[in-house]
């Protein structure tokens, strides 16, 4: 339990959450009271060019679990949480991130206005952190929104070399693996060392 973060939602007016502005201000403070005294910065796999995030405080995951919740709980409309994503994405933040991928495993089809993988795939910038990638589209398949079928993964990874790269690694956490789309895994653009591993994995596993 996190006294300082109970402290800070139990203070904090639901009514912020009408303004993007203030929200984001206060996602910071809520990150900021959610770190342990030390942390360690994480260490990325990078699927294309250089990629980084704007920053990272270290805030702890069940801290960001209950973040979430108080969100989904206290506003009005989850339409509001939404349109907050696209803003937690360009920002930038390792927890913005770790938000966002809450969020798109909490918000259905309706609240988003379009398929959940759809509203994630096109938050991608030129290069994004294979880690995280991964761990965002974990919590959304743990959810009710799981991976979407072959034909979407294929039709995905004919789109970009980055969309193809992270087609590759929303193969590897469906439960029912690469299935018929080993050539969609071979061909595709190299990685960092951790996505290779997952590629030689997937491979291997389907022989």
């Amino acid at each position: 339990m996190n006294l300082q973060l109970d402290e800070l939602l139990a203070n904090t007016s639901p009514k912020i959450l009408k303004s993007k502005r203030k929200t984001l201000k206060f996602l910071l403070d809520a990150y900021r009271v959610s770190t342990p005294g030390m942390i360690s910065k994480p260490k990325t796999d990078i699927l294309a060019k250089q990629g980084a995030f704007a920053f990272h405080y270290g805030s702890t995951d069940p801290d960001m679990r209950t973040l979430t919740s108080w969100l989904l709980t206290n506003v009005n409309n989850r339409k509001k949480l939404a349109k907050l994503i696209s803003k937690l994405w360009k920002r930038h933040g390792k927890e913005d991130l770790k938000l966002v991928g809450l969020l798109l495993a909490n918000l259905s089809s309706e609240d988003l206005g379009e398929d959940p993988w759809i509203t994630f795939i096109h938050l991608f910038n030129d290069s994004e952190p294979l880690e995280t990638i991964l761990e965002i589209a974990e919590e959304m398949n743990r959810s009710e929104n799981k991976v979407p079928d072959d034909e979407w993964l294929i039709a995905m990874a004919q789109q970009s070399s980055l969309w193809h790269q992270i087609a590759m690694l929303f193969i590897s956490i469906r439960e029912q693996g690469a299935g018929e789309l080993t050539h969609l895994i071979t061909t595709a653009p190299s990685g960092g060392e951790l996505f290779e591993k997952i590629r030689k994995r997937l491979l291997k596993s389907n022989n």
